[in-house]
């Protein structure tokens, strides 16, 4: 809400002596004025003095006598570039400031209108009173009314008996009733006593003190109450406070009660200045009444540009114990499945066009899980330089540099789950620092249908390593230093055929896309060297045109001799080039054994070809996609991935959407003899349907439902509905069942009813819900922003 009306009517004190005098009445010349011209758009005058802005009178009959009184009588206006005022008779007494307005009474400033059968106000004093108000407000797009109206300053308005909604239609679906309202408009804060909330003409919240924005600014105040329950939690109910600091500052504090659990405090800080940012946000518990012990978490992000090129940047975050989200996640598997919970803090340098810079700590803490087996830790980097440099098309030459210096610790366990006492104190792994640099030469030749890239490129590692022999006596004998160079060198290729075709009786034009990637990799003798932060990479159509088959730090290179043979298909629409099906394939045929593995143990492959990748994606229609990618042993005909799934949306917020994933346990890929152990089987199967589909025209179903084969069990459940008003309102149930651990579920009901133009009660399930079910879209069409022009005339 905005105080309109008195700057409006000081246009009235703006009338010239000249305009007010009587027909007839002498007038000195005035140097003719200068053409009007059309402005391009509409604008915002701003730093106008009120003294200085003409101001025009409209009126069927306009009057001024002796006394110095202004009448505007019939259709009377008086218009001013920022205002403007209406009425059936406007009366202006110079002597004494008072205006009155009699009749239809309307003010308008800014999109916002007041309008009253009686309005008095005086310039001088600056206070008045408006009988009978209704108000439109420009800036928020509410509505209200109220039986009187009490201008007490420049800055203070007391509204009696307010009715106010912020739904445009004709018959709101909820308003707010106070008896008395204050608006200060300089603090941008208005105040409701005994403030009732009526939902469709029924009352269901009350507050006796209120306060709320006028301007769509921040202001500090209650934010409204979320509620809802848990299994783990039970009935929880939390009441946010946000404080408006500083135009660059603010904090939320927000109390959550749980009924299983007790009190939790939570907090909220965030900060932005001109060369820095970032917010605080941590909980706390003193004491759990499950667990009986304090739980906590943190977090703390921060950037900082310090200038040159050079910034500075810091995430840190912590919890209390392993089982802290898994125990107060309450929106899903979004939280509940972290396992690791990294930190870091470090310096970034861009200073210079063709070389940057890092210098980076990294720190884990590993969450896990007492129904599991223990989960082995992540190596702290403490810490990790980069430095790299690149040049593209350098006289027709890319050349690049990756160079890398880092420490790795490996950290005790720390946790309290009894069955990994054994581990505290106890190392698992050996300790190092690694040095390593990768510098590529490749010389691309692109020409219209095809194209060649050889490239060159050298790979130099240095590794100083803690081996630990009187605790890990199986490094015994391993040299303390070690060094390995390495050349890589490939060609990547590749060419583009055109044709014209057909696809479902409609035009096409389909491609054929050959590709060819050859890479040669001399053999080294790794086995002494540990294994920081490298594993098997997963073996898809990225991978199989990449230089090594280990991913992470490259603590393992793999000898190559061997060439990927690549070949995709694509029909695209005739006049629109959209893409209606694509088929690929692709296969390693390899000229040399493996003898390059991560651990003693692992088996090597010997085969003289790869699995075969298959990948197809069609729309079908414009409304239904599928898709398939698989990845199978030649030999066997054995499947060691797969995904499959289609999506259909006929129209808006209707889709159902199906997926299938299958991997097999990765030490079973290269040995077909390999018995995987129940306890300890690394196969993913899962099986998983969504959908959002409306029973009615005002009624939506939603839900997902996750089942995994391999373990038999439904790993996550959501089932909801949503109700859409006649206007400004949606009603949310939201289930949710989801798997927090190997042998743990929690179930979760979500109740919300979204009011537009004020909020929303309960909470709020939207997240969760464009997360987890595919296509899923809202079903509140959305607000257009206002303008200050909203109502302009």
């Amino acid at each position: 809400m905005r105080l309109v009306w008195w700057t409006i009517l000081l246009a009235v004190a703006g009338v010239s002596a000249a305009q007010a005098k009587p027909p007839g009445a002498d007038a000195s010349p005035r140097p003719a004025l200068p053409e009007l011209q059309i402005a391009p758009n509409l604008q915002i005058h701003k730093n106008i003095d009120d003294n200085e802005i003409s101001s025009f009178l409209i009126g069927d009959k306009i009057e001024s006598d002796e006394d110095g009184k202004v009448k505007l009588t019939g259709a009377a206006e008086v218009r001013r570039i920022d205002s403007v005022v209406k009425g059936d008779y406007i009366d202006y007494q110079r002597s004494t400031g008072q205006v009155r307005v009699r009749g239809n009474g309307l003010i308008m400033r800014e999109a916002s209108i007041v309008k009253g059968p009686e309005i008095d106000y005086n310039i001088n004093n600056e206070t008045g009173e408006v009988n009978d108000p209704n108000f439109w407000l420009g800036a928020t797009g509410g509505a209200g009314k109220a039986v009187k109206a009490d201008i007490l300053s420049r800055d203070h308005m007391r509204l009696a008996d307010v009715s106010y909604s912020g739904c445009p239609c004709p018959d709101p679906a909820w308003h707010i009733e106070s008896s008395q309202v204050d608006l200060h408009f300089q603090d941008n804060e208005g105040v409701a006593r005994n403030g009732v909330l009526y939902f469709k003409g029924v009352p269901i919240l009350y507050s006796p003190y209120l306060t709320f924005p006028i301007r769509k600014e921040r202001k500090s105040g209650f934010l409204l109450p979320t509620y809802g329950t848990s299994s783990s939690g039970g009935f929880e109910v939390s009441v946010p406070y946000y404080f408006n600091i500083a135009p660059n500052y603010d904090a939320t504090l927000t109390p959550r009660y749980m009924a299983k659990r007790g009190m939790q405090l939570g907090g909220e800080f965030r900060y932005l200045g001109e060369s820095y940012g970032g917010q605080i946000y941590g909980t706390y518990l003193e004491r759990d009444k499950v667990a009986d012990d304090k739980r906590w978490y943190y977090s703390w992000q921060h950037s900082q540009r310090l200038g040159e090129g050079l910034s500075a940047s810091f995430d840190l975050r912590r919890v209390s114990d392993d089982d802290y989200f898994r125990d107060f996640s309450s929106l899903g598997l979004n939280e509940a499945t972290n396992t690791y919970l990294p930190s870091t803090a470090g310096l970034n340098w861009s200073g210079y066009k063709y070389f940057n810079a890092s210098l980076y700590a990294y720190t884990y803490q590993t969450l896990q899980d007492r129904t599991a087996t223990y989960l082995a830790p992540q190596y702290d980097k403490l810490p990790e330089l980069y430095v790299r440099g690149a040049r593209y098309n350098w006289g027709g030459f890319d050349v690049q540099s990756d160079n890398y210096a880092t420490r790795f610790e490996m950290p005790f366990y720390s946790g309290d789950i009894p069955q990994y006492s054994i581990f505290k104190d106890q190392r698992i792994a050996p300790n190092g620092t690694r040095f390593s640099s990768y510098t590529s030469v490749a010389y691309p030749i692109v020409r219209a249908g095809w194209y060649v890239t050889p490239k060159a490129g050298l790979h130099l590692s240095q590794y100083n390593t803690d081996w630990f022999p009187n605790q890990l006596p199986q490094y015994a004998g391993f040299p303390k230093t070690q060094s390995r160079v390495l050349p890589i060198m490939s060609v990547d290729s590749g060419m583009t055929f055109e044709r014209e075709a057909t696809l479902f009786g409609n035009d096409a034009i389909q491609t054929l896309e050959p590709r060819l990637y050859y890479l040669n990799v001399p053999y080294r003798d790794q086995s002494q060297i540990p294994v920081f932060d490298t594993s098997l990479a997963s073996f898809n159509f990225s991978q199989a045109f990449d230089e090594n088959i280990f991913s992470g730090g490259w603590d393992r290179i793999a000898e190559a001799n061997q060439l990927t043979v690549g070949l995709t298909t694509r029909w695209l629409d005739a006049d629109s080039g959209f893409e209606r099906l694509s088929l690929s394939a692709a296969q390693r045929i390899y000229f040399a054994n493996q003898r390059v593995g991560l651990g003693a143990n692992d088996r090597l492959r010997t085969d003289r070809k790869s699995d075969y990748l298959v990948g197809v994606n069609a729309a079908l229609t414009d409304t239904l996609n599928v898709r398939f990618d698989a990845q199978f042993n030649p030999e066997s005909a054995e499947r060691n991935r797969m995904t499959a799934g289609f999506r259909w949306e006929p129209k808006r917020l209707a889709t159902l959407s199906a997926s299938y994933r299958y991997e097999r346990d990765p030490r079973a890929f290269t040995d077909p003899n390999y018995v995987i152990d129940p306890l300890d089987d690394r196969t993913r199967e899962q099986v998983s349907l969504g959908a959002q589909w409306p029973l009615t025209n005002k009624i939506y179903a939603l839900g997902r439902y996750d089942y995994s084969l391999q373990e038999r069990r439904n790993t996550q459940s959501i089932f909801g509905l949503e109700y859409k008003g006649d206007c400004c309102w949606v009603g949310r149930v939201v289930m949710q069942r989801y798997a927090v651990s190997r042998g743990d579920v929690n179930t979760a009901m979500f109740v919300q009813l979204e009011l537009s133009g004020l909020g929303s009660l309960g909470t709020d399930p939207m997240k969760l819900l464009s997360d987890r079910i595919i296509g899923y879209r809202s079903i509140t069409p959305p607000i257009p922003e206002k303008t200050t022009f909203e109502r302009y005339e």
